[in-house]
């Protein structure tokens, strides 16, 4: 399969079902639309899989972990190697992500799209598309072949989860270095200063904020990304977690799986794949708004309402994981509440602004 052809495979959503999803809820015996984004989530989810009966589990996080060059121009408070310290420890289950898919009733899954010099270990999937990218101030990241193929590699992905009947995937990263490569990807893609679209990520003084920066500023001057070709952007100033991440949402375009994506990464990852497809807008749920920058930003453009507030900005994927318990009551009430006829009480109707005389 070629890229070309996954695009092809994507349709517009079910907005049948997603009718059907919305009468189903007005017959709960609550106030109409109540539970609020909860209700249009769920509503989104019928119309990506085509059903009104939701099933949210067995559900996964897809936590897509490498390496960047650009870490070699101080943009970042540790070096490369933690990258692969912490692919060890998702792994072993010892990581945040980790507690808090066992809360959540979660798979974690950590796959190796190419981390620095990383020997296999049991528990990560070997997906490497490269050892680490090369430094985006001297070049592209990588290749056009490269970002196609780590597009299709978060695609085939989710076919995978797919086929062993899971209903719910999560998005998160691990990367030394990857708030520098996604505010880059921002940068192009929204049309702004790289000034406007780069945060502190795991911390950075003032003085590391400036390299951060001035080396985005010099990526973008040198490399030249074309903003109407979302893989372009990818292949020149990206990483091979973002391009993987938007081969997810792709995928779960495709082959009907809802994705909850995380944070700044996972939405900059998003709007690559909206990008190259808008009908793969349809399997996008946004779990919460990151306090990087241009969280809120790419959320608008993608046209989507976090679930959470709650200036999270750990990646891994905690925030997506975090929404999981929430989708999970508002199903329950989908699903199980009394409707107005079982409890003998009359139906809401919808009201207009102004009462009658």
């Amino acid at each position: 399969m070629n890229l070309r052809e996954l695009l092809n495979q994507i349709t517009p959503p079910d907005e049948n079902a997603r009718a059907q999803a919305h009468r189903n809820w007005a017959a709960c015996a609550k106030p109409l639309e109540s539970l609020g984004l909860l209700e249009t989530a769920l509503e989104d989810i019928a119309a990506l899989t085509g059903t009104p009966q939701i099933e949210l589990s067995p559900r996964a996080v897809l936590v897509l972990c490498a390496d960047n060059g650009v870490v070699a121009q101080g943009v970042t408070q540790t070096d490369s190697s933690v990258t692969g310290i912490v692919a060890r420890n998702l792994a072993a289950g010892r990581t945040s992500v980790c507690r808090m898919a066992a809360v959540a009733g979660c798979d974690v899954v950590p796959v190796d799209m190419g981390i620095l010099d990383f020997s296999p270990v049991p528990g990560v999937l070997d997906r490497r598309v490269g050892n680490g990218t090369a430094d985006i101030t001297c070049g592209p990241a990588m290749t056009r072949a490269q970002a196609e193929q780590a597009v299709l590699t978060g695609a085939t992905l989710v076919r995978q989860c797919a086929e062993r009947g899971v209903r719910l995937l999560a998005t998160g990263e691990m990367g030394i270095g990857n708030t520098t490569t996604s505010s880059a990807v921002a940068s192009v893609l929204l049309g702004r200063s790289p000034a406007e679209m780069t945060g502190r990520g795991a911390g950075l003084s003032d003085a590391g904020l400036a390299r951060k920066i001035a080396a985005i500023e010099r990526a973008i001057a040198r490399n030249r990304p074309d903003a109407s070709d979302a893989l372009d952007v990818m292949a020149k100033v990206g990483g091979f977690d973002i391009a993987g991440l938007c081969g997810v949402f792709l995928g779960g375009a495709a082959y009907r799986v809802p994705v909850l994506a995380d944070g700044f990464i996972s939405t900059v990852a998003a709007l690559c794949a909206v990008r190259l497809c808008p009908h793969a807008s349809k399997a996008v749920l946004a779990s919460h708004v990151s306090a990087e920058p241009a969280g809120r930003l790419l959320l608008e453009k993608l046209g989507k309402r976090p679930l959470i507030t709650a200036e999270m900005r750990l990646g891994e994927g905690t925030g997506a994981v975090a929404a999981m318990p929430l989708l999970d009551m508002a199903r329950a009430v989908y699903a199980e509440c009394y409707t107005f006829d079982e409890g003998g009480i009359e139906a809401y109707t919808p009201q207009s602004g102004k009462e009658e005389p």
